[in-house]
């Protein structure tokens, strides 16, 4: 290490410590990557590979891109099934004396994308993770960008792989005592498996006496993500206990070729079950559909409960054309909201939210018109007047992108902010 400057040991001590990832280190005003990450990176990327101290014995190969236009590149990256660390410059080069100080400050891998351009609206971006004591399993997942936290448990592998290709996780994470046959099955779902223990004594939403198993599963899962995405995740709801057994149960093979969601052929929505009935005006509603036909219901109670509020929009035409017209106008809350908690919303997210929140009232009102019997769940919506006013007060209604262009907030709100502005 003797003739390497202090800048690569910098990169090769942060390196150590993710050697799973693609490591993007801040350098100015680009993200570099080194040695085989650069190799790697650039293959897939389709960028130029160089080399750094060209004129030595041993070139380091590198390759960057700019930090302004990384997402794109990262959500390449894990749409390729990589994990991607983020390590940004922790001080102003230009105020630090020596070294500037970096850390790694997420990292990004295909369970747990963020961004709205790194998932497909109409469908959920599960983790899943499980653990066995046989003949116990458990097994519980997540959907970050909404929110959505469900946990499990069986007593036999075939519901295991069952319920793995119902979810249909884009990553899934276990402990190292899974077999090899049983990590083979698996990869015929998803490619992304990560092998993790768990190192937090923290208890996340889940009360530990209720089913030991199962908040073993839930804390590995929100280890995980705690540990890869390093910010707060307020917005993950307490976890939902569910039944596999509720559900009607179907295989791997069986899925496929009735061509529920996805196409034998060419992989897609086109031309399947989902792709007929999917006529939602909301992402939020052409999940849940999603959902329910890769869910199909068993009970005839909770069948005939679905069928009931079927009939009273089918029998109230002018008010679901009605409906239809509103909820043409809400945004996608969850991930709205989910991107609020995280720290990475924009201010046209903000307006899309503010836009969301205002049709409620007009949904509710709608909605209590009709059979209160049947939809009893519409007791469930509150006008958020609150914070329906502060938006509306403050953000102006095209604002720019970024929240770091200013120009987001109306002149009149904030007195010193217009002081600022006017200085």
């Amino acid at each position: 290490m003797s003739n390497v400057t202090p800048m690569m040991q910098q990169y090769l001590k942060i390196k150590s410590e993710y050697q799973d990832c693609l490591l993007f280190f801040r350098l100015g005003d680009f993200y570099e990557m080194f040695y085989e990450d650069a190799k790697e990176a650039s293959r897939v990327l389709e960028i130029t590979l160089t080399k750094r101290d060209a004129k030595k014995e041993n070139p380091i190969p590198m390759c960057g891109v700019p930090y302004h236009s990384a997402d794109s590149y990262i959500d390449t990256l894990v749409n390729n099934g990589y994990k991607v660390a983020i390590c940004e410059q922790m001080e102003d080069p230009k105020q630090t004396k020596g070294m500037v100080r970096r850390e790694v400050v997420r990292i990004v891998t295909p369970g747990t994308v963020m961004e709205q351009g790194g998932v497909d609206d109409k469908q959920n971006n599960y983790i899943l993770s499980f653990v066995m004591n046989q003949p116990e399993i458990a097994l519980s997942y997540c959907d970050v960008s909404t929110g959505e936290l469900k946990v499990t448990h069986f007593n036999d592998e075939a519901t295991l792989l069952n319920e793995i290709t119902t979810i249909n996780p884009n990553e899934v994470v276990i402990n190292d005592n899974i077999s090899d046959n049983l990590k083979r099955q698996i990869n015929m779902v998803t490619e992304t498996i990560t092998v993790r223990e768990t190192l937090s004594s923290e208890i996340y939403s889940v009360n530990q006496t209720e089913h030991k198993l199962m908040y073993q599963a839930t804390q590995l899962l929100l280890d995980y993500i705690h540990h890869t995405q390093k910010r707060d995740l307020s917005h993950i709801e307490d976890v939902v206990q569910y039944a596999a057994i509720d559900y009607m149960k179907m295989d791997f093979y069986a899925k496929r070729n009735l061509e529920l969601t996805e196409s034998i052929r060419l992989k897609s929505k086109k031309g399947t079950l989902l792709w007929l009935m999917d006529e939602t005006k909301t992402p939020m509603g052409a999940r849940r559909l999603k959902q329910w036909i890769d869910r199909p219901l068993i009970s005839k109670e909770q069948i005939e409960a679905r069928l009931d509020i079927v009939d009273e929009f089918s029998a109230h035409f002018i008010e679901r054309d009605t409906l239809r017209t509103y909820l043409n106008q809400v945004y996608d809350i969850e991930r709205l909201v989910g991107r609020v908690s995280y720290g990475n919303v924009n201010a046209r997210d903000l307006i899309q939210l503010k836009h969301s929140i205002s049709e409620i009232p007009n949904i509710k009102a709608l909605l209590n018109s009709m059979n209160q019997n049947t939809l009893v769940q519409v007791n469930q919506l509150e006008p958020l007047d609150d914070l329906l006013d502060i938006l509306e007060q403050s953000l102006v209604e095209e604002p720019p992108i970024s929240v770091k262009d200013g120009g987001l907030f109306k002149v009149g709100f904030n007195t010193q902010l217009d002081e600022y502005l006017e200085a």
